[in-house]
């Protein structure tokens, strides 16, 4: 008895991956902004986009006035106004491009199945059984440029079957190129600068001084000396016989996939246009209902609310919320817009609302308590901070959070209520603080045994106050990086009257340290 044979398994298809190269991603996108396009207005005058850094302000991108006139990436603002005089300059904003680069790579999957960030400027798009959807891969390239190239963006791009290969050819390969399955990467590319190896600044260097300038010089020499040069170096930025393996496919890249999150949203399609705000404040309640549901069963609250209204006419009205805390209480939803739709006009009516939270946060389900009425009532601490937000204005409210400082009187700042905090030291355990704080340290008048004893008796607002007991002291140094060499150190006292009123007292530097006369003593907090 003969076994049936199975069907042939269908082959599987070679890697395709295609690179994306937006050069001047950072000055596209200040086009998109400002609302013109490249070669129009933006470029007609030099222009520079600086970021701060540790040295002084540095150029981050420049378009081609400005490069005509010898502007270059990297250099100091001041030497680029040497050389430009009328180089106009405005901030970069690196956040904002590397946001608007994963927004471009979700796009970017159009064209294949994955796609992953190339920061600061560029994707990797796997292609693999795509490009017979647009006629072939030349044709995918085709429609690549004309999408990029109608949304504002000058960009290159490659097909090859690694993301090594494809991304030297986008950067230093002729336009359009594509690499065959079948073909030698190393002899195609062998042409192409070491720089196309995506290694760091330090080791091009390196390359340069010994005379490497072409991937075909590193292919012909053995493995052996370029293991032996590079034996110590991980990284694959930093070690070129790494990097030699991920462009030819013998050793695997890891690339991480960007994934879209998906973002609550509820609206209405109204039957007939409306212009009044009851029929508003209606529609907005059961967005507020549909919004809770949705966001009850993905076990989350929304810190960030948008609505959004579509007039008859295309214009588009736009009101947005911050919660202190995440809610889905519909009630208190409907309440904070409604401060935010009085200046809201509909024009010939609105045809449609959406309601959308691109900001969530987990928020399990909670039993009851026997306080929950107050609550419901918006009477809570987020919900009074939401509604005095509202009403008063994001900067009128304000909160004390720690910071980063040993001095009593810059321990602490005030910041936004929807500002998060900042990771801080672990407070020692020794380090007691008064139950107050004066606004500013207020001098006294101290007898003490020695100079650098303990006090014994102290004037202040004309008082006089025996010390009975005192506890110290707790030297606190000046903040060297901060503050000038002149600056004395403070050595504080939690001292005791003998009526049993408690004080923080400090003494401001020490006899004979150089930095002044005598030492001073303030009073600077009150205890329990």
């Amino acid at each position: 008895m003969t076994t049936p044979l199975s069907p042939p398994s269908p082959p599987v298809p070679a890697r395709r991956i295609m690179a994306i190269w937006c050069a001047d991603l950072a000055l596209d996108r200040w086009r998109l902004a400002e609302g013109c396009a490249a070669g129009e207005g933006s470029d007609a005058e030099p222009l520079a986009l600086i970021a701060e850094t540790a040295h002084g302000p540095r150029i981050a991108a420049a378009n081609p006035a400005a490069t005509a006139e010898g502007v270059r990436t990297g250099a100091m603002l001041a030497d680029a106004r040497a050389l430009c005089p009328a180089l106009a300059v405005r901030p970069a904003d690196p956040a904002g491009d590397l946001a608007f680069l994963e927004s471009l790579a979700l796009w970017a999957q159009r064209w294949g199945p994955w796609s992953a960030l190339d920061p600061p400027d560029g994707l990797i798009v796997d292609t693999t059984g795509a490009a017979h959807l647009f006629g072939g891969e030349a044709m995918l390239l085709a429609d690549a440029h004309a999408q990029l190239a109608r949304r504002g963006l000058v960009a290159r791009a490659a097909i090859a079957p690694t993301a090594g290969a494809a991304w030297a050819l986008a950067h230093f390969g002729p336009e359009g190129a594509i690499l065959e399955a079948g073909d030698d990467l190393m002899d195609r590319l062998a042409a192409l600068p070491v720089a196309a190896l995506r290694l760091d600044d330090d080791v091009l260097l390196l390359l340069r001084r010994l005379g490497l300038k072409r991937l075909g010089d590193l292919a012909g020499i053995g493995r052996e000396a370029l293991a032996r040069r590079f034996r110590n170096r991980r990284s694959p930025g930093a070690n070129p016989l790494v990097r030699l393996d991920q462009l030819i496919g013998h050793v695997p890249e890891p690339l991480l996939p960007v994934i879209a999150a998906e973002q609550p949203m509820v609206q209405r399609r109204l039957m007939e246009p409306i212009r009044h705000r009851p029929l508003l404040d209606r529609v907005l309640a059961d967005l507020a209902e549909d919004m809770a549901r949705a966001l009850e069963g993905r076990g989350e609250g929304a810190r960030r609310l948008e609505m959004a209204a579509w007039k008859v006419d295309g214009d588009v009205l736009v009101r947005r919320l911050e919660m202190a805390a995440a809610t889905r209480d519909p009630a208190h939803v409907c309440r904070l817009f409604a401060a935010r739709l009085d200046d809201l006009d509909a024009g010939f009516g609105i045809e449609l609302v959406r309601l959308s939270a691109p900001w969530t946060e987990p928020l399990a389900l909670a039993q009851a308590e026997l306080d929950a009425a107050a609550e419901r009532h918006g009477t809570s601490l987020a919900a009074c901070i939401d509604r005095l937000t509202v009403r008063l204005g994001e900067g009128a409210v304000r909160r004390p959070v720690p910071r980063a400082s040993h001095l009593p009187e810059r321990a602490q700042r005030w910041a936004p209520p929807l500002a998060l905090m900042p990771g801080l030291q672990e407070d020692f355990a020794f380090h007691e603080r008064p139950l107050k704080l004066l606004d500013r340290p207020e001098p006294i008048a101290v007898i003490y045994e020695a100079p650098d004893g303990l006090p014994r008796l102290f004037r202040w607002r004309g008082g006089v106050h025996e010390i009975a007991r005192a506890e110290g002291p707790e030297r606190i140094a000046p903040e060297w990086w901060r503050e000038r060499s002149t600056v004395r150190l403070r050595d504080y006292y939690r001292i005791e009257d003998s009526t049993g009123r408690r004080y923080w007292i400090y003494r401001h530097g020490l006899a004979g340290d150089g930095r002044g006369g005598a030492p001073e003593w303030f009073l600077q907090g009150l205890c329990a």
